[in-house]
């Protein structure tokens, strides 16, 4: 079994996250293979809220130049968490 803080790796902080907060919803980077229950877990655990719905999408890695060679930043998971309402995270550490 994983750590909650293996699979949840970061809250992400975008503008587009800003603009999901209205709705209740916030951004996490998480591992690439865990499912949207593990997710699920992995949040209410470490942030003490109740997840309502958990969304996933793969995001590509990007081709990078360092100097004369191209490379390939890794892929990523990304998890979009709707949380209860009145439920909320503390943004501010």
């Amino acid at each position: 079994m994983k750590d909650s803080h293996d699979i949840v790796k970061a809250l992400i902080r975008t503008e587009k996250g800003a603009a999901m907060l209205v709705q209740n919803k916030y951004l996490f980077w998480v591992d690439r293979k865990v499912n949207k229950i593990e997710i699920r877990k992995a949040v209410e655990e470490i942030y003490k809220v109740k997840v309502v719905a958990v969304n996933t999408l793969m995001a590509r890695g990007k081709m990078r130049r360092v100097r004369y060679v191209m490379g390939k930043t890794p892929d990523w998971k990304k998890a979009i968490v709707t949380l209860k309402e009145g439920s909320k995270i503390d943004l501010v550490s």
